[in-house]
Order: C-alpha cells, then sequence, then structure tokens
C-alpha cells in the first residue's frame, strides 16, 4: 500500500500552488467513561495520504519555491507507557507505511511551519475536523499567521477520494466478501422467537472469525415493524412467526467498508404480502442499476425510483398521488461508499467511472408491519456498473432455497 499513499500525496501536490502548505492531524480516541478509551480509528484524510493508523501523529506537506516538501510527525516514546499500551511507532516503522523520510516528533509541528513561514502564501486546514485543529493549535494560531490566506483542505482531498483506486476498490471487495458471509450466517441461524441480538450475534462471530475488529457502522436487525424504522439500532425485540428482519450491516478492513442490506422471513417463508412488496423493492435496484452509468446525476437515480413506486404503490392501492410514496420511502437511493460508510463526495454531482455507490431502494409500510431494504455495492464503469456484491443471493427463491438448507 505504500505505493497508493505516495500516489495520493502526489495527486494532493499537483493540486497545490507555490507557497501552499497543508496540514493534516490522525486525530485521537475519544474517551467512554474514566480512562477507558473507544478503538482508535484514524482521521480518513490523514490516513489516505500517509496509511499511518496512531494517535497524536501530523503531517505537513508544502510547496515553496517550487520545491515539494513533506513531513510526517510521530509521538515520542514512553518507556513507562509502553508499558501499559504499548510503544509508539517508531521512525523506521513510519518510513515503511508511508514512505515519507522526513519524520519528526509531533512537538516540533510549529517550529517547523515558523521556519518555512517566510515562503508561505496559504494554509490549508482540514476544515471537518475543527476539534482536532482547536486541540492540536495553539490559541491566537489564526492571528500569529494572520498575513497567511486560510484554506480548507477537506474539499480538495474529498474529491480526491471519490474516484476509488485499484488498491481502494480490492479491500471493498475484501469488506463486502465478508458482510456478505456474516448475512448468509444469520440467514442459515435465524428463527422465529428468537431475539434481534442473537440473529446479529451470528454475524458478529463471522466478522471476528475473519479477523474483524471494527464494524463499519452499528448492525441494524430489525425484526417486524421495527423494520420500518430507518436507523433502528436496539436489536432486542423477540422475532414472531411470520415477520421479516431487515439487516443492514457492514465490515471494514483496513478502513475499507462494505454496506449490505438483505431482508429475509425468520421462519425462511415469505408470506405473499410480503413476496409482493420486496419483489417491488427489487425490481426498484434492478431499474436503478441498470440507469447508472457515468454522467448520470446521483439526484436523478432517486427521481426514477420515486417515479417507478408511484406506479407500482398505485397499482396495489397504497398511493393515489406522487406525493405519498414519500410515506413509504423518504430516503436516498444511494450514497458513497469507501474509508467512511457514507464517503466524502457532493451527492448532487454527475456519476463518474471510479466511484464506488450504494444502490438501497426501500419501503416502509407501518401499516402492514413491513420494512424491506435491499442493499448492494456497485463500482461505476465506462458504460455501466459493476455489482461488487453480486454472489450475495436476493430473490424471494434464493433466499427462500437457502433457508431451507439451514445449517
Amino acid at each position: 500500500m505504500v505505493e497508493f499513499f505516495k500516489k495520493n500525496r502526489n495527486k494532493l501536490f499537483d493540486i497545490l500552488e507555490d507557497g501552499d502548505l497543508a496540514v493534516m492531524f490522525a486525530g485521537e480516541a475519544p474517551t467512554k467513561r474514566g480512562d477507558e478509551k473507544y478503538l482508535f480509528s484514524p482521521d480518513r484524510n490523514f490516513y489516505y495520504m500517509t496509511g499511518i493508523e496512531r494517535e497524536r501523529c501530523a503531517f505537513i506537506m508544502s510547496k515553496i519555491d517550487g520545491k515539494r516538501f513533506e513531513t510526517l510527525y510521530i509521538e515520542a516514546d514512553n518507556g513507562q507507557m509502553a508499558k501499559w499500551v504499548g510503544a509508539n511507532i517508531s521512525r523506521s516503522e513510519a518510513l515503511e507505511v508511508s514512505g515519507i523520510k522526513d519524520i519528526r516528533l509531533v512537538d516540533s509541528i510549529f517550529d517547523d511551519i515558523d521556519s518555512q513561514k517566510s515562503g508561505m502564501k496559504r494554509l490549508f486546514l482540514d476544515g471537518e475536523r475543527k476539534d482536532l485543529l482547536e486541540n492540536h493549535m495553539p490559541e491566537g494560531f489564526r492571528k500569529k499567521y494572520k498575513e497567511l490566506v486560510f484554506e480548507d483542505l477537506f474539499p480538495i482531498i474529498s474529491e480526491l477520494r471519490v474516484i476509488k483506486e485499484k488498491e481502494e476498490i480490492e479491500l471493498m471487495r475484501k469488506a463486502i466478501h465478508i458482510t456478505r458471509l456474516g448475512i448468509e450466517a444469520m440467514m442459515k441461524n435465524a428463527k422465529a422467537g428468537m431475539m434481534e441480538y442473537e440473529i446479529e450475534a451470528h454475524y458478529d462471530y463471522v466478522l471476528t472469525q475473519n479477523g474483524v475488529r471494527d464494524k463499519a457502522f452499528h448492525t441494524i436487525a430489525a425484526s417486524g415493524k421495527n423494520g420500518t424504522v430507518l436507523h433502528y439500532i436496539k436489536n432486542n425485540a423477540k422475532t414472531n412467526d411470520g415477520d421479516l428482519i431487515l439487516i443492514d450491516a457492514g465490515a471494514q478492513v483496513d478502513y475499507y467498508n462494505g454496506d449490505l442490506s438483505r431482508t429475509f422471513p425468520v421462519n425462511g417463508k415469505f408470506s405473499d404480502r410480503q413476496k409482493l412488496v420486496y419483489n417491488i423493492v427489487l425490481g426498484g435496484q434492478k431499474l436503478i442499476m441498470d440507469s447508472i452509468k457515468p454522467n448520470v446525476p446521483m439526484p436523478q437515480l432517486n427521481e426514477i425510483l420515486k417515479e417507478y413506486y408511484y406506479k407500482e404503490l398505485l397499482k396495489i392501492g397504497l398511493v393515489s398521488t406522487r406525493d405519498e410514496v414519500f410515506k413509504y420511502y423518504f430516503h436516498n437511493v444511494g450514497h458513497f461508499l469507501g474509508a467512511e460508510t457514507h464517503d466524502v463526495g457532493e451527492r448532487n454531482q454527475q456519476l463518474r467511472k471510479g466511484m464506488v455507490i450504494t444502490v438501497e431502494p426501500g419501503l416502509y409500510i407501518e401499516e402492514w408491519g413491513i420494512g424491506i431494504r435491499i442493499e448492494d455495492d456497485v463500482l461505476v464503469t465506462e458504460h455501466g456498473c459493476e455489482n461488487l456484491s453480486a454472489e450475495m443471493i436476493k430473490t424471494v427463491d434464493e433466499i427462500e432455497a437457502f433457508m431451507a438448507k439451514g445449517i
């Protein structure tokens, strides 16, 4: 991956002008309670440029007098703390991961900025993580450098990240594959009367077996009427015979995510009404996938789906006007996917080759106790799209046959 990180830095260098300096921070794990912290996850822009996944590190790149400079800042080793939490990353380790040769201690970062000040015109800071800036920069930082123009780095790196490189796509394929295995384990083991969290536990077990320490997001395992709540995460209800259960789940591999949704009957058999609604959603997903290609505006996909839903829901008597579709479908049909589950990128832009998006139509019919979402992850290609999760079963017949086999 070191060449991937070098390539990313070169892309940013090509955008920066002479006199520009960009600053990024790794961040720090938030405190859970007392001296207990959450699992650390690096700031994604920092990671995209360096590959470093350690807390309290920083990175500076600059163009001064036509020359390119890049410096990585790491924490000094602390022998006492190393006994408790392990050693800080060493210079040699940081070089091996990032390919950055100039590695210094983080305490020297502001002296180094001062030393380059005479050749600086613009200072780029990552505007998405203002908390990092406040925690790392001394009071009066802007006053200290008031002669400089401050710019937001976040939209620049976002534009780079929205087009995925082959290394990123490969990691996402792995994350999607593991997500599929986990959801299939839930299907195999689901039985009416189980608690939602019991079904979820089979997913967690598969992820742990496959080396996944951090999920892309909190798993949704929503049975019956709970499936009509878009981001239901309690997962503490008892499933009933005849319930559908909506699963929305994602594994994370080296900070790249999968994001899949499947809906299946806990007893292994769809009712006629459930099958009717399910096939409407599945038809909508196929329509959207067939519509994906470069130059199509992302909002247009949602409009295509809403028009399709209007016609289908009109047939079964659920709506009489287009506006009534919102009662049963109230989210967008997809989002960017990558190093974040809801990855960076303006959602009103046109699709381009190399983007990865989710396709996740759903219908949520509270009065019927039916919530259905079917979600796959697709790569925009030159003339259409590739379904990265194509190996995952999703038709009524496939699901029923799979569940009939059992464990």
